[in-house]
């Protein structure tokens, strides 16, 4: 059995089981971190960050750069250790790992994105600036769903700003930070400026209580995002947090029937609805049947099955026990007298019978009180709301408690200009699904989806890993002398500013 990580408590130390989501079968056992182990990452990075933050910003650019080459080099390597240990297809995989490589040649451009402000003579004779600087150690908490690139979000830039990373990936998909540790290590980053650790709550809790912790980025549940905000705060830290999801799709009557049910098929089922920007509830304006039986037909079509064999559309869920939550929503949906127009509870797959597969799933006539609706299900689960407005559809997203990603599809736009104005929520699409900002723009929601004031990557990025630092310079002519006359205790006001 491979064993993945190590702690210095040696045989003592805890292991919690990985599994290929594919067969059920464990492949591996990752060692968790104790707050020891935890306590010996944060105080070498801590010791790294002193020379680190003096490194030049071309020396940092070009280990930036080493390491963008060995990312994209090893692309397929980092896919297939996602589709083993994740379960999604090996093409989704490969996606993943092109946008977080994204960020990687954003933060290559360090140079400019850190490049200060001066105005000379705001005062007489005095210069004023200002600077951006490091913040010291940053520990990033990451979810299982994008095991390369919701990292990428988070240490590339945070270490082209001068900082130390220490890196707390999901324990249900470790394999991939291994690899992009080794990475790191070959492009000739120092010693100490990125690490991972491995671990579950024990782990969190201790980068959060941690006194040389400067600063903590999150990506996962809302539950668990709250925690980390009120409890990284409470210690002092720098915190963004990013949550939950229940994102919808509204869609008007003049909207393009095919255009619009690929769009929804893509948002809805692609890794198997376990993103964080998956559309999980459709809202139509008026007639809804037309749409719904184009999407089903697309839905059926569908093949579920490991992530390795080409002809998979969708693989299979992380676990066996978010497998069964997600049926348990299907079965409520139906109780709450929702209408299950293609049902992917026990798909067959073929020698995946101990796989953790969940079909594609279609629920129609879903109304607000239903928890099929409520809840973020995270799984293959498109569920149908029909209104009878668009205002009534923009009252029903605000109304909703998460506000991350949101999309209309129509062609008027006078009506998409009006729902990107008035729609409560981060991310919108027009015409586009999944409305994931480019790596030079930032990644947030609003409402519980977003806890801390900072968005992810971009120049919010830039701005949460460092601190402002505004100077103010006088140099007195020493060949004045002194200077002469009554010494004023007021602020210098008209002329003689």
């Amino acid at each position: 059995m491979k064993q993945i990580g190590s702690s210095i408590e040696g045989a003592a130390a805890r292991t919690a089981p990985v599994f290929d989501p594919a067969t059920g079968a464990q492949t591996a056992e990752v060692v968790l971190a104790t707050v020891k182990d935890v306590d010996h990452a944060v105080e070498t990075a801590a010791q790294a960050f002193r020379s680190w933050r003096d490194t030049s910003l071309t020396a940092r650019s070009r280990i930036l750069f080493a390491f963008r080459e060995l990312a994209d080099k090893h692309r397929d390597d980092l896919a297939e250790l996602i589709t083993g240990e994740h379960g999604k297809v090996l093409e989704d995989a490969r996606g993943e790992v092109a946008r977080g490589i994204e960020v990687i040649e954003f933060a290559c451009g360090i140079p400019h994105l850190l490049k200060g402000e001066f105005s000379e003579d705001v005062s007489t004779g005095v210069d004023a600036s200002s600077i951006r600087q490091p913040l010291g150690v940053v520990a990033g908490i990451t979810p299982f769903n994008f095991p390369v690139m919701v990292p990428m979000w988070m240490y590339p830039v945070a270490i082209a700003c001068g900082n130390t990373f220490v890196l707390k990936p999901s324990e249900r998909d470790p394999s991939p930070s291994v690899l992009i540790a080794d990475l790191w290590r070959d492009a000739g980053l120092p010693e100490g400026v990125f690490s991972v650790v491995h671990g579950d709550a024990e782990a969190v809790n201790a980068l959060l209580d941690h006194p040389k912790v400067a600063a903590v980025s999150f990506v996962g549940s809302t539950p668990i995002a709250t925690h980390v905000f009120e409890r990284g705060h409470a210690s002092g830290k720098r915190v963004q947090a990013l949550g939950g999801a229940k994102n919808h799709a509204v869609v008007l009557p003049d909207a393009d029937l095919d255009s619009t049910a690929d769009a929804l098929i893509a948002a809805g089922y692609g890794s198997a609805g376990e993103r964080c920007m998956a559309i999980s509830a459709v809202v139509v304006v008026g007639d809804a049947d037309p749409l719904v039986a184009a999407v089903a037909d697309r839905a059926r079509a569908l093949v579920t099955g490991p992530g390795t064999d080409p002809s998979s559309d969708m693989g299979p869920l992380i676990t066996r026990v978010h497998r069964d939550r997600v049926a348990g929503y299907v079965d409520s949906a139906l109780s709450d007298g929702a209408e299950v127009v293609v049902d992917g509870r026990g798909v067959a797959v073929a020698g995946g019978e101990d796989g953790f597969f969940f079909g594609p799933t279609l629920v129609d006539r879903v109304t607000p009180e239903m928890s099929v609706y409520q809840d973020e299900i995270f799984g293959p689960v498109l569920s149908v709301l029909r209104v009878d407005s668009l205002d009534e559809a923009i009252a029903l997203v605000n109304a909703n408690p998460f506000g991350n990603g949101t999309a209309i599809f129509t062609r008027d736009g006078h009506a998409a200009r009006r729902f990107r104005r008035d729609v409560s929520v981060g991310m919108v699409g027009i015409n586009v699904a999944i409305p994931v900002p480019m790596a030079y723009y930032s990644f947030g929601g609003w409402k519980q989806s977003l806890f801390g004031d900072a968005h992810i990557h971009g120049m919010e990025g830039v701005r949460f890993n460092t601190r402002l630092k505004s100077i103010t310079t006088r140099w007195p002519d020493s060949d004045r002398g002194a200077d002469s006359g009554r010494i004023a205790l007021h602020f210098p006001s008209g002329d003689k500013r």
